[in-house]
């Protein structure tokens, strides 16, 4: 009860603080503390990641209300398949499970869902749900909402190196055109751009291979509560204090 009144006192504070002409343009979250935030309460993982996703709903839903237009969030990285199988066949059902109601839930609300990472090692199934999600959401006109699924740093620059290269060796891009922004266009987020911050929750302090191409001068805002408990007043901190930072990108 009292921490429930705690974060709504905090919320209304943050609001009359936060400059909302001034909001971050794309915000990347590494969505962490799933799998703590149920042992914590004696639950199996599986029910911390149902509560992680609830809580993206939730954030998108605050986000898009409030003006901000992308949100990139990590939701299955490239050496996630390394957890035991059972935990990566329930985060997969998830995956799909939220896919489908997004497609309504936040499809209907204007926000646009575009999954990014290397789609050639997830199931027919999943790949079938997400060519369907994109569909019906690709003409929306609100935020949008980029889900990193079987998503790595590393392995989107390799993505990227490949395709450059193989536009060189046909003839159909100069090696001298090769600059910062033809390898964008060909990063998995293409011409959006790049985060303003990453929020990442759980206390950990390391970007663990998301978006390192893109994050050259994106700010960093850690926080020590875990993903299903983060909240619209989390939220409006993390951009409260991003408004309080001077932005020089190696200038002075």
């Amino acid at each position: 009860m009292v921490k429930s009144i705690k974060r709504k006192w905090q919320e209304r504070i943050k609001r009359k603080q936060v400059d909302y002409s001034a909001l971050p343009h794309h915000i990347g979250i590494i969505m962490d503390g799933n799998g703590r935030w149920a042992k914590k309460r004696g639950l199996p993982r599986s029910a911390g990641h149902r509560a992680g996703a609830q809580t993206l709903k939730k954030i998108v839903s605050f986000c898009d209300k409030i003006g901000i237009k992308i949100i990139t969030v990590y939701a299955f990285s490239t050496e996630n398949w390394k957890r035991p199988k059972n935990e990566v066949a329930e985060l997969m059902n998830l995956l799909e499970e939220y896919l489908k109601q997004a497609e309504y839930e936040l499809g209907s609300k204007n926000v646009v869902i575009r999954i990014i990472g290397n789609l050639e090692g997830l199931s027919s199934k999943i790949c079938t749900q997400i060519i369907k999600t994109q569909k019906m959401t690709q003409h929306n006109t609100g935020l949008i909402l980029n889900i990193a699924l079987n998503y790595g740093g590393r392995d989107e620059i390799i993505h990227a190196v490949r395709q450059i290269a193989s536009k060189v060796k046909t003839n159909k891009l100069n090696v001298q055109d090769i600059d910062e922004k033809q390898i964008s266009k060909h990063m998995y987020t293409g011409n959006i751009k790049d985060p303003d911050i990453i929020i990442r929750p759980s206390g950990e302090l390391r970007l663990s291979n998301f978006l390192l191409w893109q994050s050259a001068y994106t700010e960093l805002w850690f926080s020590s509560i875990y993903w299903p408990d983060f909240s619209s007043a989390d939220m409006l901190a993390a951009i409260y204090d991003y408004q309080k930072r001077n932005r020089r990108f190696g200038g002075i």
